[in-house]
């Protein structure tokens, strides 16, 4: 149990905050390919801290390396250079679709009409269990938990008529969020879902070609973005360079809008938009529709931290970091103690108490999904000293489920769902709260209402759930 004088950290965090399944990166035309690979996914590593895996192949060859834990923990020098070829292709992963197992861990790999295929997935396909069943119906075999394989059952069935044409066959059976990279003995194949739900971008370095979940890991590798993928498009990178398929899929935009208001890095561009400047600009949205008379204007690092500061350049209040994060403490949640659990979410984030002593304050967040750890914080903010303390969310209530890959799957996770704004504001303890209702967080794009997936605010669902 956290007592009221602690601020929760990254573990912590992760509990209460909406969480994302992976990121995915893949390279063609390198010799350097898994150590790109590495460093792609060194940049991607804020969509998945669960585990990670590399797939490359030389031309004869295939190697492998995946395990759980972080990047930088799972590869090392003696790794990497056993990851040899010219081909690669890497995950992160955070489970919300299958269980928390190594066997789960990406990229998955199988033997199709005697080639080997890798396949990494970002998304989450909301009919695997009715195509499992009629497998499983069938007599197939499946090793893991995860959606991903039996997107593979699915070209294994249709491979005959060759790899381009199975993915397009597999895509008109699967329905959801799918941002996907195959890896076959001589191509990358990369594709996306008709609604364009997840993020996929092309890059090139040099005369290799690149796929990415986000453009800053082509900025990290030196590469150059070149396009997104577009919703229903089979792109297959060879030695012909680059070629694209209509799949037949007509497509339907609804572009999963928490990857700009959370997922991203401030530093990608997402769907066409610059992640930071959309940030900023809900931060000056949010100063124009709630203006609270507060001393200073503070976010809870990492969250929130860009909102803030468009909201206090818009209402000339200051801004101030009224906590200090520490980068270096590990995971609170492997000490072998609760005295000790606590010492280490303690050391994590720490209130500046003569800043915050007898001072109204505005915290501004991302979003709230769960509550606990707004309420958490907010009581170690009272604890410090600080006169009045209010919020302002950078996006509207959290009410419905998402089934597209975040990991709020059911309404009883979701405080807006169940109680009223004032409600929420009397649960985590405030002076007062305000919300980025649905239009003002459309304003902050530069992309059409109808182009977006708003069905965690709203509830309209652009693929229907109800049959799965």
């Amino acid at each position: 149990m956290v007592t009221n004088n602690t601020l929760l950290g990254d573990y912590n965090e992760c509990e209460d905050s909406p969480r994302e399944e992976c990121g995915i990166f893949a390279v063609y035309g390198n010799p350097n390919a898994a150590n790109l690979t590495y460093f792609g996914l060194y940049a991607l590593q804020h969509r998945g801290q669960e585990s990670a895996g590399i797939v490359s192949f030389d031309g004869n060859d295939i190697y492998e390396h995946k395990a759980i834990g972080l990047v930088p923990d799972v590869f090392s020098e003696q790794t990497l250079a056993k990851l040899k070829g010219h081909m690669a292709i890497g995950h992160v992963r955070y489970s919300t679709l299958g269980s928390s197992l190594p066997i789960n861990t990406q990229p998955f790999r199988a033997n199709i009409a005697q080639q080997s295929i890798s396949i990494a997935h970002n998304g989450s396909i909301i009919n695997t269990r009715i195509i499992r069943n009629s497998f499983e119906d069938k007599g197939a075999i499946f090793q893991t938990t995860m959606d991903s394989e039996v997107v593979l059952h699915l070209i294994a069935r249709n491979i005959k008529n060759g790899i381009e044409n199975a993915v397009i066959e597999a895509m008109k059976c699967i329905k959801g969020a799918y941002s996907i990279a195959i890896m076959t003995k001589d191509s990358i194949i990369a594709f996306r879902d008709p609604n364009g739900f997840r993020p996929l971008s092309i890059g090139k370095l040099d005369n290799a070609y690149i796929i990415s979940s986000e453009t800053c890991a082509f900025d990290l590798v030196g590469a150059e973005y070149i396009r997104d993928v577009q919703p229903g498009e089979v792109c297959v990178i060879d030695n012909n360079g680059i070629r694209s398929t209509d799949s037949g899929l007509k497509p339907n935009r609804s572009h999963c809008i928490f990857e700009l208001v959370y997922f991203a890095r401030p530093d990608s561009t997402v769907y066409g938009q610059n992640v930071y400047l959309f940030r900023k600009k809900q931060g000056q949205i949010l100063a124009r529709n709630f203006r609270p008379d507060v001393d200073l204007v503070m976010p809870f690092p990492d969250s929130g931290s860009y909102a803030a500061i468009g909201y206090a350049q818009e209402s000339k209040i200051p801004f101030e970091m009224g906590v200090i994060r520490n980068h270096y403490v590990g995971r609170t949640f492997i000490q072998p103690t609760q005295k000790m659990r606590d010492f280490g979410v303690k050391i994590k984030l720490n209130p500046v108490k003569p800043l915050l002593k007898n001072k109204r304050i505005l915290i501004v967040e991302d979003s709230i999904v769960r509550g606990t750890t707004a309420k958490t914080r907010v009581a170690a903010l009272q604890d410090a000293g600080a006169k009045e303390i209010h919020m302002a969310v950078a996006c509207p209530p959290h009410r419905f489920p998402c089934y597209y890959g975040i990991d709020f799957n059911s309404k009883g996770e979701l405080i807006a769902a169940s109680k009223s704004q004032q409600e929420i504001c009397e649960f985590i303890g405030l002076d007062s709260l305000g919300y980025l209702t649905i239009d003002n967080l459309v304003e902050a794009t530069c992309i059409p209402k109808n182009h977006l997936c708003l069905a965690c605010f709203d509830g309209n669902y652009p693929v229907p759930v109800d049959n799965f």
